[in-house]
Protein backbone atom coordinates (compact mmCIF):
# COMPACT_ATOMS: atom_id res chain seq x y z
CA UNK A 1 0.00 0.00 0.00
CA UNK A 2 1.43 3.32 -1.05
CA UNK A 3 -0.49 5.53 1.91
CA UNK A 4 -3.08 6.32 3.98
CA UNK A 5 -3.93 9.13 1.70
CA UNK A 6 -4.47 6.65 -1.25
CA UNK A 7 -6.21 5.04 0.90
CA UNK A 8 -8.78 7.43 1.97
CA UNK A 9 -8.84 8.31 -1.75
CA UNK A 10 -10.09 4.80 -2.31
CA UNK A 11 -12.42 4.30 -0.29
CA UNK A 12 -14.51 7.40 -1.29
CA UNK A 13 -14.13 7.35 -4.66
CA UNK A 14 -15.13 3.54 -4.59
CA UNK A 15 -17.65 3.59 -2.05
CA UNK A 16 -19.39 7.34 -3.66
CA UNK A 17 -19.31 5.55 -7.11
CA UNK A 18 -21.24 2.14 -5.06
CA UNK A 19 -23.77 5.82 -4.40
CA UNK A 20 -23.63 7.25 -7.58
CA UNK A 21 -25.13 3.91 -9.58
CA UNK A 22 -27.95 3.83 -6.88
CA UNK A 23 -28.83 7.04 -8.05
CA UNK A 24 -28.61 6.28 -11.58
CA UNK A 25 -30.67 3.44 -10.82
CA UNK A 26 -33.09 5.56 -9.61
CA UNK A 27 -33.36 7.79 -12.50
CA UNK A 28 -33.43 5.12 -14.65
CA UNK A 29 -36.16 3.83 -13.24
CA UNK A 30 -38.75 6.92 -11.81
CA UNK A 31 -41.57 4.41 -11.52
CA UNK A 32 -39.87 1.61 -8.93
CA UNK A 33 -39.54 1.78 -5.24
CA UNK A 34 -36.50 3.73 -3.82
CA UNK A 35 -36.48 1.72 -0.58
CA UNK A 36 -33.88 -0.98 -1.68
CA UNK A 37 -31.49 1.93 -3.04
CA UNK A 38 -31.90 3.89 0.08
CA UNK A 39 -30.89 0.87 2.30
CA UNK A 40 -27.37 0.25 0.38
CA UNK A 41 -27.18 4.02 0.67
CA UNK A 42 -27.45 3.61 4.36
CA UNK A 43 -25.77 1.03 4.58
CA UNK A 44 -22.66 2.54 2.36
CA UNK A 45 -22.71 5.79 4.54
CA UNK A 46 -22.28 3.23 7.65
CA UNK A 47 -19.16 1.17 5.63
CA UNK A 48 -17.93 4.70 4.91
CA UNK A 49 -17.49 5.84 8.68
CA UNK A 50 -16.59 2.67 9.93
CA UNK A 51 -13.53 2.22 7.55
CA UNK A 52 -12.19 6.07 7.85
CA UNK A 53 -13.05 5.58 11.59
CA UNK A 54 -10.17 2.79 11.30
CA UNK A 55 -7.74 4.18 9.24
CA UNK A 56 -7.84 7.28 11.71
CA UNK A 57 -6.87 5.03 14.85
CA UNK A 58 -3.38 5.98 16.65
CA UNK A 59 -2.96 3.03 18.96
CA UNK A 60 -2.20 0.19 16.35
CA UNK A 61 0.71 -2.32 17.03
CA UNK A 62 1.79 -3.17 12.99
CA UNK A 63 -0.03 -0.39 11.04
CA UNK A 64 0.66 -2.71 7.51
CA UNK A 65 -1.34 -5.80 8.50
CA UNK A 66 -3.85 -2.80 9.96
CA UNK A 67 -4.28 -1.12 6.55
CA UNK A 68 -4.43 -3.97 4.47
CA UNK A 69 -7.48 -5.36 7.17
CA UNK A 70 -8.92 -2.46 5.91
CA UNK A 71 -8.37 -2.59 2.03
CA UNK A 72 -9.92 -5.64 2.21
CA UNK A 73 -12.56 -5.32 4.31
CA UNK A 74 -13.25 -2.19 1.68
CA UNK A 75 -13.19 -4.97 -1.20
CA UNK A 76 -15.39 -7.29 0.35
CA UNK A 77 -17.94 -4.67 1.16
CA UNK A 78 -17.00 -3.36 -2.67
CA UNK A 79 -17.99 -6.61 -4.00
CA UNK A 80 -21.25 -7.13 -1.60
CA UNK A 81 -22.67 -3.60 -2.25
CA UNK A 82 -22.13 -4.09 -6.32
CA UNK A 83 -24.15 -7.47 -6.07
CA UNK A 84 -26.88 -6.01 -4.37
CA UNK A 85 -27.11 -2.82 -6.86
CA UNK A 86 -26.95 -5.44 -9.80
CA UNK A 87 -30.06 -7.02 -8.16
CA UNK A 88 -32.24 -4.18 -8.35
Amino acid sequence: MASIKNLKKDINYVLGDIIEECYIWELENPKKDTVNTEAIISDVFVTFDSLLGRVSEKNVENKKVHYKAISKDLEVAAAEFIGKVNNL
